[in-house]
């Protein structure tokens, strides 16, 4: 399995495409007007609580107040009230933890009113980026995010990823890291820990503690709301938490962005620093790699799949429902149960990642094909399990209900990755209308060739407009040059000028149109 990042940069952001085998199975930005990331702590103000939702709107400087709920405000809040004032009002210079008296925790159940008032200074950390309507989701019990390990301030608690299955693994971690740990702070070890030796944790933890000291030192006569830690850069981020042996490359298109992304490979796999190229050609980097033509066929309200199925995806504010569809399809299993298993799989593969790629969050209902057969059913919920393995939202899959729907909760965090693949109609641009991309349409020609090769049409003329037909046949190698390299078939394409954008129909030799 060969992973690739591709990062393209431009003036106002940066676009990170993951490839895995070379198809894209996540994209994400890095847009500069982003000030309020998942990660990113800030000293801000109590606006006021709220007794009946539990919870307290904050002023961290967006356009509509945070949200902070009672259950996101931590154990250990009145000590961190009270860290913050003395070290605001500079009456503590020592950021350590070491001599610092903890206050009694606060119920686990307790009321917001108790514990919070309006005006009160307290840092919070995002947790959720704004999304549609509502303003960014906060807490208040901090954690920075290292390579190996995050550090949690106001804590005692070891805790190793449930990931790492090894118990004698486990139990190594947790002794290496509580002997390093200092007073006042408590430890996540992550998944990509195992393995690693004590110096190699030791210098992500002294990397974090300085970052938790940088921010301490900015609380003294900030103004309210101030962002004291943001996240570090997208690359590194990215890098941070998915980065493993399993990548073959990283290719980016600026020079700046280059020599970050290798220093910090070299700092964190100073073996795999080779695989940090700096692309250089006069092709857009996305449109080498394929990533382009990816993307124009990914997004969509319709998803086309191999052997002619597809996905209708539908969305609304808080659900997502997708339907399979098997398509108007050759197949070769003996019966419809096999068809359906089939289809259901190939579906599942392709739901997984799109989950990925749009970052869908929220309920998401899949309506999968009806299948009698209950192994069946459970075949298709463990290869979709596997399939999701990969995924870093947390997320939980329910098995198939009785009427073949799965139903799915992911992580929400940021908003949906919404690309416009829709473009303007040429056969009526005044009227403004919209029709799909040339690549999508170029893909539903292409599986319906598949399929007149199959039934063994010797001689196969192609009508469409125009455009279509010059798209198909101009270049090198052209997309007609493909089909006949891999069917070794010619497909004999004819423009006409009377056929709207999205018309195209097939002729066999005797020119008798192909139904």
């Amino acid at each position: 399995m060969d992973k690739e990042l591709i990062i393209r940069s431009s003036s106002d952001n940066v676009d990170f495409a993951l490839l895995k085998d070379g198809k894209l199975i996540e994209l994400q930005k890095d847009e500069d007007s982003n000030d309020f990331s998942v990660g990113d702590v800030f000293i801000a103000k109590i606006r006021k609580a709220v007794p009946g939702l539990n919870a307290a709107f904050v002023n961290v400087g967006y356009e509509k107040d945070a949200f902070l709920h009672y259950h996101d405000l931590g154990p250990k809040l009145p000590s961190l009230l009270k860290f913050t004032k003395r070290v605001s009002t500079g009456k503590l210079r020592d950021f350590s933890l070491k001599n610092f008296p903890f206050e009694k925790d606060i119920e686990k159940d307790g009321k917001i009113a108790d514990v919070l008032k309006s005006n009160q200074s307290l840092l919070v950390q995002i947790v959720k980026e704004p999304i549609s309507t509502k303003g960014p989701r906060i807490s208040s019990e901090l954690s920075i995010a290292g390579r190996y390990i995050v550090l949690v301030p106001f804590s005692n608690r070891i805790s190793i990823s449930q990931k790492i299955e090894d118990r004698e693994e486990k139990d190594r971690l947790k002794r290496l890291v509580k002997s390093i740990t200092p007073p006042g702070f408590g430890v996540i070890v992550r998944t990509v820990a195992q393995g690693r030796k004590v110096a190699e944790l030791d210098k992500d933890l002294q990397n974090l503690l300085g970052r938790w000291t940088a921010m301490c030192k900015k609380l003294h006569k900030a103004h309210h709301p101030t962002k004291v830690l943001g996240e570090m850069n997208k690359a590194s981020s990215i890098l941070r938490d998915i980065f493993n042996d399993t990548f073959t490359s990283i290719h980016v298109d600026d020079e700046e962005l280059y020599i970050q992304i290798k220093d910090y490979v070299q700092e964190i796999a100073p073996k795999k620093e080779s695989i940090v190229k700096l692309y250089q050609s006069k092709v857009p980097i996305f449109e080498k790699f394929g990533i382009e033509r990816q993307i124009k066929t990914s997004f969509g309200k319709t998803v086309s799949m191999a052997k002619g199925a597809y996905l209708v995806i539908e969305h609304t504010e808080a659900l997502h429902v997708i339907d399979v569809n098997s398509g108007n399809r050759s197949n070769k299993a003996n019966n419809q149960e096999d068809t359906a298993l089939e289809v259901n799989l190939i579906a599942a593969t392709e739901m997984a990642r799109q989950l990925r790629l749009r970052d869908m969050g929220g309920i998401i209902v899949v309506d999968f094909i009806d299948m009698t057969n209950a192994e069946n059913r459970q075949k298709l919920f463990n290869h979709l399990r596997e399939e999701m393995k990969d995924d870093r939202a947390k997320h939980k899959i329910l098995p198939p209900s009785k009427f073949g729907l799965i139903q799915i909760t992911r992580q929400r965090v940021r908003p949906e990755m919404n690309i416009k693949t829709r473009e303007e109609n040429p056969d009526e641009i005044i009227n403004g209308s919209e029709v799909e991309a040339p690549i999508g349409i170029v893909q539903k020609i292409t599986h319906d060739l598949e399929r007149l090769f199959k039934k063994d049409y010797k001689k196969v003329t192609l009508n469409t407009h125009p455009f279509i037909a010059a798209f198909l046949t101009k270049g090198f190698p052209s997309v007609r040059s493909k089909w006949f390299f891999e069917h070794k078939k010619w497909v004999k394409v004819l423009p006409r000028d009377a056929y709207t954008y999205l018309e195209y129909h097939f002729f066999d030799k005797n020119g008798k149109q192909i139904k």
